[in-house]
């Protein structure tokens, strides 16, 4: 018990530690840890030993000193522990075999000067047969093509402001407040749903990328993509205004709006990601109303949660031609169900069933597996093996699920951001699908 709760509490901590969703590279400490699979490519097969190895440095040399390591699954209690001094900086660390399809995480503690630094490498075991756990609700179809048609009795509404402060010689940037469905629970009426809009100021018709949110709560501007004669929608997706003083958002992260990601999982039909995932959806409506819009490219991307929301919102809405996800959340939540890391928000990993009887079956609804399972258009996506907030088996566990055409590159070192240049190729990809080159 004082393992698991010690497993847990480091899950706790390296999850805050991510709390703000980024793509940039973080930046290098004093103690630099570096460790590998052995493996070139990261991946093992059935019966092989996934091995790693370890070196550190400090001020760019390396460094003899003792590390602690611990091994096993992700997010799991540990299955193997040890104490290692190294030599001339380096160490190899005997690592273990799984059975079955999933991942090795082997995780680095080195102690200097009062400081602890961690650092984890990942192995894949055959992970192509990932199946996922989360089950498939008989009336999945009938629930969100009621939702659909809710919305669609609702008029869009839309409230365009131009933000001349943002706008540049090429392009035009408006603020951009549309109706959405009503919040459960509500007596006031519809709900609102906001984003920016950058389109280029060039005459002409154009492709158009939606792009959807990582977790959190901010604001959001001018898009410079539109330079490049596209369209791009980023959208919010808790209903306030985006473009607020940043305090704002800081104040209703860590108040009313923090760990909104649960709220109101009793019911499926009051779940906060309805709201949300209805709001794509409208954005969508939304985008065939431009008149500069080319009535037919149609792109959606994002990054954590807005790589769940891509993947959501391509399969709830065949006006979507393409998509590009980067580390999907919410994907195989329950996961833990079955003694393996399930997805952000990770609501599974301590749970009551007695004091939570239907967030199973509420899940089950919103899950990223059972939407990847309707998706029939062109996806690329990208993710790291060392992902702690999303684990790269849930993520495998979704992709799995896809029968649509895909591609998957994986940055095997990244964990929760990604290198410019893997965005870069994301966006590259789509440019080139959404312009037919």
């Amino acid at each position: 018990m004082k393992i698991f709760k010690r497993t847990i509490l480091l899950s706790i901590i390296l999850q805050l530690s991510f709390i703000c969703i980024v793509i940039a590279q973080p930046k290098k400490q004093l103690i630099d840890i570096q460790i590998t699979p052995v493996k070139t490519g990261w991946t093992y097969t059935f019966g092989e030993t996934a091995s790693f190895k370890v070196s550190v440095f400090k001020n760019g040399q390396a460094f003899d000193t003792e590390i602690h390591y611990e091994l096993g699954l992700e997010r799991m209690p540990f299955l193997k522990k040890g104490d290692i001094t190294l030599k001339k900086g380096t160490a190899k660390i005997k690592g273990i075999k799984l059975k079955t399809p999933g991942f090795v995480r082997c995780t680095i503690t080195v102690e200097y000067n009062g400081e602890k630094y961690y650092k984890w490498g990942t192995a894949g075991f055959e992970p192509e047969k990932i199946k996922p756990t989360v089950k498939m609700p008989n009336d999945f179809d009938e629930f969100w093509t009621s939702a659909k048609k809710e919305l669609s009795e609702i008029p869009i509404d839309a409230i365009v402001t131009l933000k001349p402060e943002l706008c540049t010689a090429d392009i035009n940037v408006y603020h951009v407040n549309l109706q959405n469905i009503k919040m459960p629970l509500s007596w006031r009426g519809t709900s609102r749903f906001f984003g920016m809009l950058s389109v280029p100021k060039k005459p002409g018709k154009y492709p158009t990328i939606l792009e959807v949110p990582g977790a959190g709560i901010r604001s959001y501007g001018r898009d410079d993509r539109a330079a490049k004669e596209v369209i791009v929608f980023k959208v919010g997706i808790h209903g306030i205004p985006v473009d607020m003083d940043e305090n704002v958002y800081k104040s209703l992260a860590t108040g009313s709006l923090a760990g909104y990601e649960r709220f109101n999982l009793r019911s499926k039909d009051d779940y906060y990601y309805k709201r949300v995932y209805m709001g794509c959806v409208r954005a969508i409506d939304f985008i065939y109303t431009l008149p500069e819009f080319d009535g037919e490219n149609l792109a959606v991307t994002g990054g954590s949660q807005g790589g769940a929301l891509s993947i959501v919102t391509a399969g709830l809405d065949n006006r979507v031609k393409y998509l590009a996800a980067f580390y999907p959340a919410l994907s195989d939540l329950t996961g833990y169900l079955h003694g393996r890391a399930g997805g952000w928000p990770h609501m599974y990993q301590v749970y009551n069933k007695k004091e939570n009887p239907n967030w199973i079956t509420t899940t089950s609804y919103y899950d990223v597996v059972n939407f990847a399972k309707k998706l029939k258009v062109p996806g690329w996506y990208s993710w790291g093996y060392n992902d702690h907030i999303c684990p790269p088996t849930s993520m495998f566990s979704a992709y799995n699920s896809i029968t649509a055409p895909k591609e998957l590159y994986p940055y095997f070192e990244t964990e929760h951001w990604t290198y410019p240049e893997q965005w870069d190729e994301g966006t590259n990809w789509l440019l080139e699908k959404l312009k037919k080159k």
